[in-house]
This record gives structure tokens, C-alpha cells and sequence, in this order.
């Protein structure tokens, strides 16, 4: 029998939180579902694991977040309330809404792909809130379908909400001297979601986070993703020299608007000049490729910025994340790029 875990039960911060149970474990940490009080309210606390408090990448990775999450108020974006050092052992905690659902993968997993009608109003919420992640100088670097988790708000259906901005860079322009978790050359990611550049291990912007939600909506679609690979490796190369399948052509019953298919495209152009420039862009030709009226865009408008690799193995319909650092040296490979991968995996 296993140990009792030592926060369930135990009042924390002062009383604040009451830990009622254990909702989801990895590596890195644990979530709780606990119970506020004084606000009437159940919330999920992230709790970074004891054991890895001396290991500062994995620290900043969990400070990075919560920082991040801090500064968005977007309502596709997880809410954060507090976060810090639990006072009575110092280990690292995030306060933030509840969240009942499924993610994406758990989704496309049970029931199969989602419909166009269905899937593409869901990845333009998340456009609006990633906007408003780059409008802070903030990429989120690792998005995939675990992280945009679908829920049911405020009596709204397919309420998706962006989390796990741990990969998250800020724009150093914004906070002079941050910390950053990687250099140029080296990865940290999902081989599945990569943008070309991510994979090249150079410095990314906002247009490399369009391209891997081009790739999650074009597997909510097909149930596919748009490379045949066998590995992360392969995967990586794939992402850099060779073209995506068309959306048209990866299911033969599966058939989609044309319009639809360019715009999918575009956003998964090799060359960042040739994508769209902002998440902005790619809402909006999204809804215009479905016909959808302006009222289905939800994008902030812009404000000031604010200072301040995952690796998936799947079985039959569980998916297991990894932190993956790979490093990438450039020679020639077809076109002239041969990659040569160095892989640390890091269970999350």
C-alpha cells in the first residue's frame, strides 16, 4: 500500500487552502484540488516535488510559469491567483482556477477527429489568447494539444483554456536581464508541434507559436499529424526540409474547404516571412476561410508589455510528457541541413 500523500488534508498558507485531493502527478510536480474557504471556492495548486527544489532549471521553469501566467487575464488563458514558496517547506506552489474537461489530445483520442465547425472556433480562442501572450512579449514555446485544455464556463461549451506556459520566454527587450532557460542552439519542446526554426535550435518569436497551433488544429481535424515519422528525430527533420501533407490529402474521407487548407498551409510555411505575421492574422483568416462572423474573434487589444521538450510517447490512448532538450548542429541533410540531435529527457 502506498504512503498517504503529505499535503492531502493539510492546510496551507496560512489556512487559506484546505488540500482535499490529488487530481494529477508527473515529474516535476503535483496538482491538487483544494478548497478555499473563505471564497467558497475550489482551486488546483501546482505544487513543484520537494525532492527537485535544488535543481534551479527545473526551479526557474516553475517560476517562469507562474510569472508568466501572472500577467495574462485573458479568459482562454488558465487564471492564477497566488503563487510563491509555501512557508511551511519552502516548496514551490501555483494557486489557479479549477478546471474540469479534457485537453485536446484526450479529446481527438476518445471520440476521434472534431469537426471543422467545432474545432477551428475553438483553436480562435486560443489565438486571442495567445495574442495577448505576444503582446506581453511572451511565447509559450511548447504548445501541443495536452496544453489547451476544453472545458465548460460561465454555460458556454468548448471553453478552451491555454496552460503550462513553463517553456515560456519573455522577450529580454521587455525584462532586461531574465533569465532564459535555453541559448541559441539548443531545444527545449515537442518534436510532434516544432516549428522549423524551434528545431534548428534558433531564437524564436511569436510566428514559431503559429505554426505549432497550425500543427495541433490540423491534427484536431485529422486525427493526423502532417509528417509520417517514427521518432522525435525524425520528427525534427521532417519539420525543417519536408512540406506537410495537405490537409485534403492526410484522410481520403476526410475532405475540408479549400479555403481552410490554404490558410492551414500558410501557417505551416517553412519561411516565417511566408506565415502570418501575428496570431491576429491567423484568427482571422481562420473564420474567414469558415465564414465566421467577427463576433467569434476574441482578441485583446494590444497593451504595453509588461517587464518583468517534451518528448510524447503514446500508449493506445494516454499520452506521457517529457521535458526534451535536444541540441541541434546544422550540416547538410538534402537541402544542405543535417541535424545532429542530443536528447536529455527529464520527466515532467
Amino acid at each position: 500500500m502506498r504512503p498517504q500523500d503529505p499535503f492531502i488534508g493539510r492546510r496551507i498558507l496560512d489556512g487559506q487552502f484546505e488540500i482535499v485531493q490529488k487530481v494529477g502527478t508527473g515529474g516535476m510536480g503535483s496538482v491538487y484540488k483544494a478548497l478555499q474557504a473563505d471564497m467558497n471556492r475550489m482551486v488546483a495548486i501546482k505544487i513543484l516535488h520537494p525532492k527537485l527544489a535544488n535543481r534551479k532549471d527545473l526551479v526557474t521553469r516553475f517560476q517562469r510559469e507562474a510569472r508568466a501566467l501572472s500577467q495574462l487575464t485573458h479568459p482562454n488563458t488558465v487564471k492564477v491567483f497566488m503563487y510563491g514558496e509555501l512557508e511551511e517547506d519552502g516548496a514551490l506552489y501555483i494557486a489557479m482556477e479549477l478546471l474540469e474537461g479534457k485537453n485536446l489530445n484526450q479529446l481527438v483520442r476518445k471520440g476521434g477527429p472534431l469537426a471543422a465547425e467545432r474545432a477551428v472556433p475553438i483553436v480562435i480562442q486560443v489565438c486571442g489568447a495567445l495574442q495577448e501572450a505576444h503582446d506581453r512579449g511572451i511565447v509559450h514555446r511548447d504548445l501541443k494539444p495536452e496544453n489547451i485544455f476544453l472545458c465548460s464556463q460561465g454555460g458556454l461549451q468548448d471553453v478552451p483554456k491555454v496552460l503550462d506556459f513553463g517553456l515560456a520566454k519573455t522577450d529580454e527587450s521587455v525584462r532586461p536581464g531574465a533569465l532564459q532557460l535555453t541559448q541559441e542552439g539548443m531545444v527545449f519542446g515537442t518534436p510532434e508541434f516544432m516549428s522549423p526554426e524551434q528545431a534548428q535550435g534558433k531564437i524564436l518569436d511569436a510566428r514559431s507559436d503559429i505554426y505549432s497551433l497550425a500543427i495541433i488544429l490540423y491534427e484536431v481535424l485529422t486525427g493526423k499529424l502532417p509528417f509520417v515519422a517514427k521518432s522525435p528525430m525524425e520528427y525534427i527533420q521532417k519539420h525543417v526540409v519536408e512540406p506537410p501533407i495537405p490537409l485534403n490529402q492526410r484522410v481520403a474521407e476526410l475532405q475540408f474547404p479549400p479555403a481552410l487548407e490554404a490558410v492551414l498551409a500558410r501557417a505551416m510555411a517553412k519561411r516565417l516571412e511566408d506565415r502570418y505575421q501575428s496570431v491576429r492574422d491567423f484568427g482571422q483568416a481562420l473564420a474567414d476561410a469558415m465564414g465566421l462572423s467577427a463576433a467569434s474573434l476574441a482578441f485583446p487589444t494590444a497593451t504595453p508589455a509588461v517587464p518583468g521538450v517534451r518528448a510524447t510517447v503514446r500508449v493506445g490512448a494516454q499520452s506521457v510528457s517529457t521535458k526534451l532538450l535536444v541540441g541541434v548542429a546544422l550540416g547538410s541533410v538534402v537541402v544542405g541541413v543535417l541535424i545532429a540531435v542530443v536528447v536529455m529527457m527529464v520527466m515532467r
